[in-house]
Order: structure tokens, then C-alpha cells, then sequence
């Protein structure tokens, strides 16, 4: 019951994420709740979607930092390398790649800076992968986050207007992706 509980508090910081506008604000409140998501996830011992949830707390603290190596594409380049190796040295079957698959497509979509694409692979890809890896190893904070993170990226479009989250999410960020 204790692992739920804490994976409930992720989910509730996770669905809070996409009501933030600015794309840094989105990664830092991820930060937090990926960490949630660690310990939920290792007190299941499910070991791949533990590991992979750290790496994503890496990755949001990339994605929202001030320097811009960080911030660069050769960093999500090296967070996808970092999952894959999380993947060989967690492997537990066929569905290790579940939870692997999702956080690359999302450090790919995070790394566009581009708020449209982060929230399309939000819900076309990283969802639908965690449901059935949530499913599968009895995560029921896991399930609910993931039809929340459904629901609050709605939201967002919502608010927002798909329209207005096409561009990134600073000038800064814009000239550096321009720099590329």
C-alpha cells in the first residue's frame, strides 16, 4: 500500500507538469515527480521501469537546466544511450522494452524543445507503453498516472490552444536550437 501511496504523489505532480506553459517549469515539476516514480517502482521491484525513471529524472534536470550542454541534442543522445544500458542490465523479458521504448521517444520529444511534439509522444507513445507496463507489474498509481497524464496534456491543449504550444519555449532556447 506504501508503494502506491508514493506512486499516487507522483501522479498528482505529473498531471500538475502539464499545466505549466513554460516548457522548463513542465521538466522541473517532472524532476520531482519521476523521483516519486523511482521508489514506487523499485518497492514493486520492478527493476527496468525503477532504473528507467531515475534516468528520466536525470533527463528532466537536463531539460531544465541553465547550461546549455545540458540542453543540447548530444545529451538526449547520451540519455537514450543511458536507457538502452539500462535495459540490457535490468532485463527481465520482453517487457523491460516497454518502459525503455517510452522514455526514448520522450527524451527525443523533450529534446525538440517543441511543446506540440512533447506532449503528441506524451500521448500517442509514452502513455500507451506505461499502461501496459503498469498493468503488467500491478502498478495502480502507474495506470492512474498515465490516464491523468492523458487527461492533463488534454488539458493543456486545451488552455493553451494547439496552436500556441507549437513554438519553444524561450528565445533562448530558439537560438541555441538554432545553433544545432
Amino acid at each position: 500500500m506504501f508503494a502506491q501511496l508514493v506512486g499516487l504523489f507522483g501522479t498528482a505532480l505529473f498531471f500538475a507538469s502539464y499545466q505549466c506553459r513554460d516548457n522548463r517549469q513542465l521538466f522541473r515539476v517532472q524532476f520531482l515527480s519521476y523521483l516519486c516514480y523511482t521508489a514506487h517502482l523499485f518497492l514493486l521491484g520492478a527493476a527496468t521501469g525503477a532504473v528507467s525513471y531515475l534516468i528520466n529524472t536525470f533527463r528532466s534536470f537536463c531539460l531544465s537546466s541553465r547550461y546549455d550542454f545540458l540542453r543540447s541534442r548530444a545529451m538526449g543522445a547520451a540519455i537514450c544511450v543511458l536507457q538502452i544500458l539500462a535495459l540490457v542490465f535490468t532485463w527481465s523479458g520482453w517487457l523491460s522494452v516497454l518502459p525503455v521504448a517510452a522514455n526514448i521517444a520522450t527524451t527525443i520529444g523533450g529534446y525538440t524543445y517543441n511543446a506540440r511534439t512533447i506532449r503528441s509522444v506524451g500521448m500517442f507513445i509514452n502513455s500507451p507503453l506505461w499502461i501496459a507496463y503498469d498493468i503488467i507489474i500491478g502498478s495502480w498509481a502507474g495506470i492512474l498516472d498515465e490516464i491523468a497524464t492523458e487527461a492533463s496534456i488534454l488539458l493543456s491543449i486545451f488552455r493553451y490552444g494547439w496552436k500556441s504550444l507549437g513554438g519553444q519555449s524561450s528565445s533562448a532556447e530558439v537560438s541555441r536550437a538554432a545553433q544545432e
